[in-house]
């Protein structure tokens, strides 16, 4: 292993989902896809409960900015799907990403808990498993830099053209970040 961090992927408007094996075919009128936008946003506003995509897009876009650009299909694309949990969401999952010298790989952790014992974390350790990765040469660029707030936000480009961002909490230290950034790009 030449890095190791935890991070989560960005919030904020992320790359498009991977193609489904056979999307429906919906044909509306531009002036019914607007409609769905703007009440969309206007009921995420007013009931934060409720989640409709084309508001949560909006939402995120103004709150968080963009996390990630690619085709649906792209290395971006499947990253993200990888690690979107598939509700009902009964337990947390850490993300881990880890560099070899062959390959960048993106792990889950075992169920972890709020309250979490020793015995618990070393159990969520033991259980955890690789969920994506890619060959070193698939990444074009990483680097860490300031995002709005947050001066360690990881954006990992990949030679498709598509990019994705983690972050780590403000109060942790940004330094397992920088070490995936320079185990990827040898810098």
């Amino acid at each position: 292993m030449l890095a190791v961090a935890k991070a989560e992927i960005a919030q904020g408007v992320g790359p498009a989902d991977p193609p489904a094996a056979d999307p429906p075919a919906v044909d509306r009128p531009a002036s019914s896809r607007a409609a769905g936008v703007v009440s969309g946003v206007l009921l995420n506003l007013l009931v934060p409960l409720l989640s409709f995509s084309a508001g949560d897009r909006i939402v995120d876009r103004v709150a968080f900015g963009v996390a990630g650009r690619g085709v649906p299909g792209s290395a971006a694309s499947t990253l993200r799907y990888a690690r979107r949990p598939v509700p009902p969401v009964t337990s947390i999952e850490d993300t881990v990403l880890a560099v070899t010298d062959r390959r960048l790989l993106v792990c889950a952790s075992g169920p972890m808990t709020i309250w979490s014992s020793r015995a618990d974390d070393e159990r969520a350790a033991a259980a955890t498993r690789i969920v994506w990765s890619v060959p070193r040469p698939a990444v074009a660029d990483a680097r860490v830099r300031w995002h709005r707030l947050n001066p360690k936000r990881l954006r990992i480009e990949f030679t498709d053209g598509s990019w994705l961002a983690f972050t780590v909490p403000i109060a942790e230290h940004g330094k397992p970040l920088r070490e995936i950034a320079a185990a990827l790009t040898g810098r």
